[in-house]
């Protein structure tokens, strides 16, 4: 006798799939998935192990957090087509999914890196460093901009690339080489949004791959000039020549209360 033909308990059948039999109950109650048989006196249910690829195809479904109204229609109208439509919708759902996490990862281990750095870093040191491509989303501003059309602007901009959250993102500001070099400390002309995974495409700015000259600033940003005198000297003294943008960013927000203590990291390009 071929085993397979043979009814399995409600027990036996949850186990076999490693549910709880309750779940099966609810299935059945809701029309979703019913037993091949239903004993007439002692109304215990049995089912068929033929049955079990297409409960298989439920808890799929449920794992993938398909809702059970979706499920049920599926379900009523089964095909290769309604399924396939099911699960494209879902594969693109969990890529956005990972995508998000992989982000959130970058995140976190970006924000491991500045607090290890912040534990070891000696303020007063310049360096260079070696960095890679980067795309950047950016602001166009001027010195004349006011706070709150900065805050409008970024906020415009997380929308449009569906960051969920701003710490999903990194964010600074651009100051003009040329600037610098005329000592005209103050004319930051861009805002930067630096999203994890963002592609090459077309309207976004290229942070350069290369060599940078990396300096911190602790303090507020109107002492910041200073710190960039001291980085044209440097220069200066190594024979380098800057170009592009200086690019700033905070590093340390997260843990302070003061403006005092504000940390700003600075990189600027290396021809």
């Amino acid at each position: 006798m071929n085993q397979k033909s043979k009814k399995l308990t409600i027990s036996q059948f949850a186990k076999l799939h490693g549910i709880n039999k309750k779940t099966l109950m609810w299935y059945d109650e809701i029309g979703l998935f019913c037993p091949a048989v239903i004993h007439p006196d002692n109304g215990y249910r049995y089912y068929d192990y033929h049955q079990s690829p297409i409960l298989e195809t439920i808890l799929l479904l449920r794992e993938l957090d398909v809702p059970i109204r979706e499920i049920q229609a599926f379900m009523q109208n089964r095909s290769a087509e309604h399924l396939k439509n099911l699960l494209d919708k879902k594969t693109m759902d969990l890529d956005r999914s990972i995508l998000h996490l992989q982000a959130i990862q970058k995140t976190l281990l970006n924000h491991q890196q500045n607090m290890a750095a912040l534990l070891t870093m000696d303020l007063s040191e310049i360096c260079i460093i070696e960095k890679e491509e980067r795309c950047l989303v950016t602001v166009d501003i001027d010195r004349n901009t006011a706070f709150e059309q900065e805050v409008e602007w970024i906020t415009a901009e997380t929308a449009r690339y569906q960051l969920g959250r701003l710490h999903d993102a990194s964010y600074g500001s651009m100051l003009p080489v040329t600037s610098i070099q005329k000592g005209d400390f103050d004319d930051y002309t861009r805002l930067f949004i630096e999203i994890p995974f963002l592609p090459r495409q077309k309207g976004l700015h290229i942070q350069p791959s290369g060599k940078y000259l990396r300096a911190f600033h602790k303090g507020s940003w109107e002492t910041i000039r200073e710190r960039y005198k001291e980085l044209l000297e440097y220069a200066r003294r190594q024979n380098l020549s800057l170009s592009g943008y200086s690019y700033e960013k905070g590093i340390n927000e997260m843990i302070i209360d003061r403006i005092e203590d504000y940390i700003a990291q600075i990189e600027i390009p290396i021809l």
